[in-house]
């Protein structure tokens, strides 16, 4: 559905037309465009229209509100599009339905569906498990490349997918080998099925594996799909549009972590104003706290400001510096270290690497605050006083180790951080640079100490 289709959808909704006759002009649409139209429309509408393709739509993802529409379902109506939807999406939204209804909804599953549903809720999130999904395509290593052909005819429609066959040991049901459907289709028909088979071992996971493991799995090694296996069983698959959903959403989190603020996972509009005050007030007050620090460095240094007031008007170029450095470094490690291009013993490799990059960083800024401030004397634009030769190799001088000092910060904080077992991304921009403020303003003063003692202080 184009953008102007959803607006119609959801101006129909607003006039409150009857549910059948908008769900027949959404007959043709795709269900990712239904999704959309959904999310616009009052609760009561868009179960009605919910109704006609259900199945469809709640296998998407993208459905703002699922728990609240699955619970105004007709009982007698859920029960049946709850086992047409594919486990995995069904675990997704019994993982958000709230007691009572979610017991109540179970009850009226199949005992097989049941079962399969419990599972994949006991994995914990952000596993291979909790995003898996158990309905995939095997045969026993027994069957010939046409007799697969004729399973997968069969069995298709109720397969999350059939672009990735599994070979099954008959005795053991130990999962043998994988074979594309693409191999497949283009082997002998009264050949072995394994005969198709791709050589070298079989690329797996386990159900406890972290997810970003998973999707590095499905990147690398170029699937469409891996098994989940258990104790040499396949007990589920991962398909790769879960990964992508996976990944968007640790994405979210990760960028909403590095801004300083805890994760939110609804959309914006959608989220309350108390629970909007709970997720940035607490990282602010933090960050605030920490900034007070700021001040307490400022007040041991009141003597050397009442002596050289002119130091004042570099104090935010000193601290934004450093800050910036710092922030730079630690976006740099966290992309590394979620890409498994480094890990925690690399920390001395990176320190080495950081120190020099610091030092050339901060000359650089140094020699660009030492013409600034040269060309402001020279030009008359402002008077810094007799000693402004100091002045200004103060400020190069201080730039140089705050610098330095701000990107090898950065870049250990995200070490340390998955060193005790918190999550790299909460090394945010504003917690890196308050922490490098306050050391800072420590280098700054104690480098005019040494340059203007004799002379302004």
């Amino acid at each position: 559905m184009t953008d102007l289709g959803v607006q119609d959808a959801a101006a129909k909704a607003d006039h409150m037309v009857n549910p059948a006759s908008l769900a027949a002009s959404m007959i043709d649409e795709r269900a990712p465009d239904i999704v959309e139209a959904l999310n616009d429309m009052p609760p009561e509408l868009a179960v009605a229209v919910l109704l006609h393709r259900a199945i469809e739509v709640l296998d998407q993802p993208g459905l703002e509100r699922e728990p609240e529409l699955v619970t105004l379902i007709p009982r007698e109506a859920v029960a049946m599009l709850l086992a047409g939807v594919s486990a995995d999406r069904v675990a997704d939204i019994f993982h958000q339905v709230k007691e009572p209804h979610c017991s109540e909804l179970l009850d009226l599953l199949d005992p097989e569906t049941r079962v399969n549903i419990r599972r994949l809720l006991e994995y914990p999130k952000d596993t291979a498990g909790s995003i898996m999904t158990t309905e995939f395509a095997s045969v026993p290593s027994t069957y010939t490349v046409e007799q697969t052909l004729d399973y997968i005819r069969h069995v298709e429609s109720s397969r999350e997918t059939i672009y990735a066959i599994y070979v099954l040991d008959p005795l053991s049901k130990k999962l043998v080998k994988t074979i594309t459907l693409r191999r497949l289709i283009t082997g002998d028909p009264q050949a072995p099925v394994l005969s198709v088979a791709r050589p070298g071992r079989v690329i797996t996971a386990a159900p406890f594996m972290d997810r970003e493991d998973v999707a590095r799995l499905i990147s690398k090694y170029d699937l469409l799909a891996v098994p989940v296996v258990d104790h040499g069983r396949v007990i589920g698959i991962v398909t790769v549009d879960d990964v992508i959903d996976a990944i968007v959403q640790e994405s979210t989190e990760d960028v909403q972590k590095f801004g300083g603020m805890a994760a939110i996972n609804e959309p914006y509009m959608e989220i309350g104003f108390w629970q909007m005050m709970k997720k940035r007030g607490g990282w602010l007050c933090a960050l605030f706290l920490s900034e007070m620090l700021t001040a307490s460095a400022m007040q041991g240094y009141e003597g050397e400001l009442e002596k050289a007031i002119v130091l004042t008007l570099f104090i935010p170029l000193i601290m934004s510096s450093g800050g910036n450095s710092g922030s730079q470094a630690t976006c740099l490690l966290i992309r590394a270290l979620a890409l498994r291009e480094l890990v925690i013993k690399d920390w001395w490799r990176v320190a080495l690497r950081e120190i020099p990059n610091g030092l050339a960083l901060g000359a650089m800024l140094g020699l660009v605050g030492i013409v600034r401030i040269s060309l402001w004397q020279y030009l008359g634009f402002y008077d810094y006083g007799e000693h402004w030769m100091l002045i200004a190799l103060t400020v190069g001088a201080a730039l140089v180790g705050i610098v330095m000092f701000g990107s090898l910060t950065g870049s250990m904080l995200p070490f340390i951080l998955q060193r005790i077992g918190f999550d790299p991304a909460s090394a945010s921009a504003p917690f890196v640079a308050t922490l490098v403020d306050v050391t800072g303003l420590v280098i700054y003063f104690t480098v005019a100490s040494m340059i203007l003692r004799g002379t302004l202080l």
